[in-house]
C-alpha cells in the first residue's frame, strides 16, 4: 500500500506542525495543513487525501461542520480522524455519526498517532474499548423498540451478528480473531460483509449502529 496522503487541520500551530512532522518522519505524505474548518474543506477538495486529522473545535467553521461538508462533497471521501482535548467531548459522538472513522486525544504520543493513522487506513479499530463504552453510554440514544434488532440486521448471519456485537466493544481484528478462534483474514471478510450488508463506510459507523439499535448495551463487557 502506498504511503497515505494526509491533511492535518488544527488552529493551534504547534499541534498542527508537530503532527505533520511526526507523520512526515514516518514516511506519510502530509499534502496540506489547515488552520480552520474552511481551509480544511478546501484542502481536502484540492488534494484528495486518504486521511484527515481534524480538530473538532476550530474557528470560522468547526470540525464537525467541516466533516459534514467533506463527507457530502465527495463520492469517495477520505477517512477522518477527529482530534479533541477531552475524551468525552460532546461533539465526538456527533462526529462519529456524521462519518468520522474515530477520534484521538491531542496528547497522544508520536507512536500512538502513527499507529492510529495506519489502523484507520487499514480499516481496523481505532476506538479503545473503555472509551467506546463511556462515549456511547453518555451520548447514544437507542431507538424506542431497540430490544428487537431492526430489519436491517436481519441480513446478517448469526456469526456476523456475533462479530458485530464484539466489534462494537472496540476490539481489533486480532482480538476478534482470538475470541472466535478464526484467522485475521476471515475476520476481515466478516467485517467487510457486515459493512456491505448494512451500507456502512467503516467500523466506527458499525459501532454507532450496534449501540443505537440496542444490539449492544453500554453495560456489556
Amino acid at each position: 500500500m502506498n504511503a497515505p496522503k494526509v491533511v492535518v487541520a488544527d488552529d493551534q500551530t504547534l499541534v498542527r506542525s508537530g503532527f505533520a512532522m511526526i507523520l512526515d518522519a514516518d514516511g506519510m505524505d502530509v499534502v496540506a495543513e489547515a488552520a480552520n474548518g474552511v481551509e480544511a474543506v478546501e484542502a481536502v477538495r484540492r488534494t484528495q487525501p486518504d486521511i484527515v486529522l481534524m480538530d473538532i473545535r476550530m474557528p470560522e467553521l468547526d470540525g464537525l461542520e467541516a466533516l459534514r461538508r467533506i463527507m457530502a462533497g465527495s463520492a469517495n471521501p477520505p477517512q477522518v480522524i477527529m482530534l479533541t482535548t477531552f475524551d468525552l467531548d460532546q461533539y465526538v459522538y456527533a462526529a462519529l455519526t456524521a462519518g468520522a472513522s474515530g477520534f484521538l486525544l491531542k496528547d497522544v504520543t508520536p507512536e500512538q498517532l502513527v499507529a492510529a493513522v495506519r489502523l484507520v487506513r487499514a480499516g481496523d479499530a481505532l476506538l479503545a474499548p473503555t472509551i467506546t463504552r463511556r462515549l456511547v453510554e453518555r451520548f447514544a440514544k437507542p431507538e424506542p423498540d431497540a430490544a428487537v434488532p431492526p430489519r436491517d440486521l436481519a441480513a446478517l448471519t448469526p456469526r456476523e451478528l456475533e462479530v458485530l456485537r464484539s466489534l462494537a466493544t472496540g476490539r481489533s481484528n486480532a482480538e476478534l480473531a482470538a475470541l472466535f478462534q478464526l484467522s485475521e483474514a476471515t475476520v476481515k471478510t466478516h467485517v467487510a460483509r457486515i459493512l456491505g450488508k448494512l451500507h456502512l463506510r467503516d467500523r466506527a459507523q458499525a459501532v454507532v449502529l450496534a449501540y443505537e439499535t440496542g444490539l449492544v448495551s453500554p453495560r456489556e463487557r
